[in-house]
């Protein structure tokens, strides 16, 4: 199986949002397992190049735009540590001195343009580089335009060129992200307008949306769990996308994404106080020193018996900050310790601040995110919190499991296919679920598992359940391919 691996970041090189990880440790597995995956990505100008190895200029690829043609710089390196290939596209003015997305001002206002000439190159540069790949793999809004570009450009025009022949997977993320520009654009990417149609084509809200595009272009379209490719059909959870979804059922697939267990291990992670694992007798006998240590390091009271709940994320409605604002004070008076973690805005961020000093025995805020604090609040908390209505990956919540550490989350979040509820099913319960989105149901789950908590017999149990569940990258990479294979049977003519 070849394999082209679209993507804006990849987690050793550029890391802005938790799609790297999956850009990473996705194609890392794939070629684990006898794929031919190479990663195409634009060369940042922040790119890690120490984790960039025998970089080589291929060659130019030129393509059209506006009314002119621009030219991008081709070029063919290795990922540091793997046998991983990558493949860049430079270009002075839209990618190597600039971000994935944007700075501190804000998403970049050319990012139509930046991203539009992006998938022309991954698409031109296949005849380049002499690669024919069976499947693109798109991530994303980023990549929204590719499976489009193709119709358009290579298989009515030139059917015999390699980006004729593969399908298209084109791999949702973040519905909340979708890459919606004015539709003056449309003439300037060489766009009839003609597509730019409510039904199965480009136009939603009367903008340009490129998730749109990939969508309803691409082959297979791929969500994060079978449940979620369920969900996003159903009027208000598709984002104004539901209709599309609907329409595309037959060719909607959900796969699980992974976690990196060598990255993740409680047993091997020496940033915890005591590593643990399940091939003690009490793991949480380590996980009880993880949390002594965590609770002191944060001047909180050492209370064993005190549940420690960490809520890991940006501190945004997307992230379900909207409701966790509102839980914050009971959830506190519920003798509880709270640690939060994570960016936001300045304004959120005085609240948070005012709540720590109004309760400064049990109120932790940590602003920004650190990946080796990361790793001590999995290992010393007892609960993970994850109140945003949609969790584009499963990953927080499967290395909270694997940690030991009981999710409780919004069950209509598309976690369905992570978490089994203990409420529902007591024998093989991994995590708790809110039913409601709204402050009374989150609560409600939090006193059931409070109620737990205080059993220690049972929560033991509840943990090792939780330690147990298989969310390695190699399980979801064989879904993958198969997924692939089912774009390679569908892979049709455009629309």
């Amino acid at each position: 199986m070849k394999v082209a691996f679209t993507t804006p970041e990849i987690f050793s090189l550029v890391r802005r949002t938790n799609l790297a990880e999956i850009s990473e440790f996705l194609p890392k597995t794939l070629h684990a397992l006898g794929a031919d995956v190479r990663v195409f990505m634009p060369l940042h100008g922040d790119l890690a190049a120490e984790n960039i190895l025998d970089l080589a200029f291929a060659g130019d690829v030129v393509i059209p735009e506006d009314k002119g043609e621009l030219t991008l710089k081709v070029y063919t390196a290795t990922l540091q540590g793997t046998n991983l290939p990558l493949v860049m596209f430079d270009h002075a003015e839209l990618f190597r001195n600039r971000h994935p997305y944007g700075d501190d001002n804000g998403p970049y206002a050319d990012n139509w343009r930046r991203y539009a000439a992006f998938a022309r190159g991954v698409l031109a540069s296949f005849e380049l580089l002499r690669f024919s790949p069976s499947v693109i793999h798109c991530m994303d809004w980023t990549s929204g335009l590719i499976p489009l570009f193709q119709e358009l450009e290579y298989r009515s025009q030139d059917p015999k060129h390699p980006a004729a022949k593969a399908g298209t997977y084109f791999a949702l993320h973040n519905l909340a992200m979708q890459g919606t520009f004015e539709r003056e654009i449309l003439p300037k990417i060489g766009v009839p307008l003609e597509y730019f149609r409510s039904v199965d084509g480009l136009e939603l809200g009367g903008r340009v949306n490129f998730l749109k595009a990939g969508i309803e272009f691409a082959t297979i379209v791929g969500t994060h769990s079978p449940n979620q490719a369920l969900r996003l059909q159903a009027e208000e959870r598709g984002d104004g996308l539901d209709e599309s979804f609907k329409r595309r059922k037959k060719e909607l697939v959900g796969v699980l994404t992974g976690i990196d267990y060598r990255a993740w291990d409680p047993g091997t992670d020496m940033l915890l106080a005591q590593p643990y694992s399940l091939e003690e007798a009490d793991p949480l006998k380590g996980k009880r020193k993880c949390k002594a240590a965590l609770q002191e390091g944060l001047r909180l009271a050492v209370e064993p018996r005190t549940p420690v709940i960490s809520i890991i994320g940006r501190f945004d409605s997307d992230s379900g900050f909207d409701l966790l604002a509102e839980a914050i004070t009971p959830i506190l008076e519920r003798s509880t310790q709270l640690v939060m973690m994570g960016p936001g805005q300045p304004e959120v961020l005085e609240r948070l601040r005012t709540v720590e000093q109004t309760f400064s025995n049990c109120c932790r805020v940590l602003e920004g995110y650190n990946v080796n604090t990361a790793h001590t609040l999995m290992g010393g908390s007892d609960i993970l919190l994850l109140p945003g209505h949609f969790h584009p990956s499963n990953s927080l919540c499967a290395i909270a499991m694997r940690y030991g550490t009981v999710p409780i989350a919004y069950g209509s979040s598309g976690l369905e296919d992570t978490i089994t509820d203990i409420q529902k099913d007591p024998k093989k319960g991994s995590g708790l679920f809110f039913d409601h989105y709204g402050v009374g149901s989150l609560l409600t789950a939090l006193d059931a598992a409070r109620s737990l908590f205080k059993k220690s017999k049972d929560w033991k149990m509840f943990v090792r359940r939780c330690m147990e569940e298989d969310f390695s990258w190699r399980e979801s990479a064989r879904n993958h391919l198969l997924a692939y294979r089912r774009v390679t049977r569908r892979a049709r003519p455009g629309k």
